[in-house]
C-alpha cells in the first residue's frame, strides 16, 4: 500500500490533488469514513483517491467541494487531474482545442470526439486501451465542456456517411448517439454536415484530420495515425488543409439535409424515429 506521507504533490496533478484531499479533510476534523458518509461514498475510494491510486470524477469533486466549503477548488482541479490522464501526445492538441476559436474536423469513420456520447466513447475507447476504461471515458466526456462555456468554440464537422452505418457499441448506442448528433442541430456554434456516399472519391480519402483557428495564435492542422497525433502551424499544410476541408463542405449534403439523412439511418438501422421537423419519414 502506498504511504500517503511519501507522496509528492508535485510529482503529477492526480498527486496533487489527493495530498489536498487529504489535507482540507484533515483541517475538516474530519476522518475518511466520516467524509464518506457526507458525500455517499466509502472510505476506501477516499483513501484511494488521497494516495493517487485512484481517479477522481468530477461528480466526486463538486461533492467534496461542498462537503468541505472548498469553493470550487476540487472542481477546478479534476480538469486538469483528467486531462493528464490522456496520452502524452493528445495533452497538446487538447490544450489547444479547448483554447481554439473555430473547430473545422473531417471524420472518415467516427463521430467527432467532441460530439461523442458518453456510451459511444466508453465501446471506441474499449477496443484497445490500456489502464482504466472509466477514466479514460471521464477524460473525454471532460473535454466536451468547452462546447457550454459562455464563449464556446464555433465548430464545424463534416462526418462521413459511413460513420453513421459503422455499428459502435450496439444498435441502441447508435441510435443515442444519432440522435445526440441531430440535438445538436439546437446549438448554432455547432454545425454538422454528412459527406454522402453518392459524393464518391474526396477530398478526404487519405483520412481525417482537424483544423484549429485562434484569435490571437497561428492555426494548426491535426492528423493521426495508429500511434499518435501530428499538430502543425506549417502554412503548405495549412493551405493543403483548408483546401481540401472547402472541397469536402462543397461535397457534403446541406447541415439541414444532413439532420434528414442522419435521422434516415436512424429509423432505417436502428429504430422508428421521427425526421428532425416531427414528420415520419417514408
Amino acid at each position: 500500500m502506498v504511504n500517503i506521507r511519501d507522496l509528492d504533490p508535485s510529482a503529477s496533478p492526480l498527486d496533487y490533488y489527493g495530498a489536498e484531499l487529504r489535507r482540507l479533510r484533515e483541517d475538516a476534523g474530519l476522518r475518511q469514513g466520516q467524509l464518506g458518509d457526507i458525500i455517499f461514498c466509502t472510505a476506501s475510494l477516499i483513501g484511494q483517491i488521497e494516495t493517487a491510486r485512484k481517479v477522481p470524477t468530477r461528480d466526486f469533486s463538486e461533492r467534496v467541494d461542498a462537503a468541505l466549503g472548498t469553493d470550487g477548488v476540487f472542481s477546478r482541479l479534476v480538469g486538469l487531474v483528467l486531462r493528464s490522464q490522456l496520452p502524452v501526445w493528445f495533452q497538446a492538441y487538447v490544450e489547444m482545442e479547448a483554447r481554439a476559436a473555430y473547430i473545422s474536423a473531417f471524420q472518415a469513420q467516427l463521430v467527432y470526439g467532441l460530439l461523442q456520447t458518453e456510451e459511444y466513447a466508453r465501446a471506441v475507447l474499449g477496443v484497445r486501451t490500456e489502464g482504466d476504461l472509466d477514466t479514460k471515458v471521464a477524460a473525454r466526456m471532460e473535454r466536451q465542456r468547452i462546447l457550454d462555456r459562455e464563449n464556446p468554440p464555433l465548430m464545424w464537422v463534416v462526418l462521413s456517411e459511413a460513420v453513421l452505418h459503422q455499428e459502435i457499441g450496439g444498435r441502441e448506442v447508435m441510435r443515442k448517439q444519432l440522435d445526440h448528433l441531430l440535438a445538436l442541430q439546437g446549438r448554432e456554434w455547432v454545425q454538422v454536415q454528412i459527406l454522402p456516399f453518392e459524393a464518391g472519391a474526396h477530398a478526404g480519402v487519405m483520412g481525417s484530420f482537424n483544423l484549429l483557428r485562434f484569435d490571437d495564435d497561428p492555426d494548426l492542422v491535426y492528423t493521426e495515425d495508429f500511434v499518435q497525433g501530428h499538430m502543425t502551424a506549417n502554412p503548405q499544410a495549412l493551405r493543403e488543409g483548408s483546401l481540401r476541408y472547402d472541397h469536402l463542405q462543397a461535397a457534403a449534403l446541406s447541415v439541414q439535409d444532413s439532420a434528414v439523412r442522419i435521422a434516415r439511418v436512424m429509423e432505417e438501422r436502428y429504430g422508428d424515429h421521427p425526421a428532425p421537423d416531427g414528420r415520419a419519414l417514408a
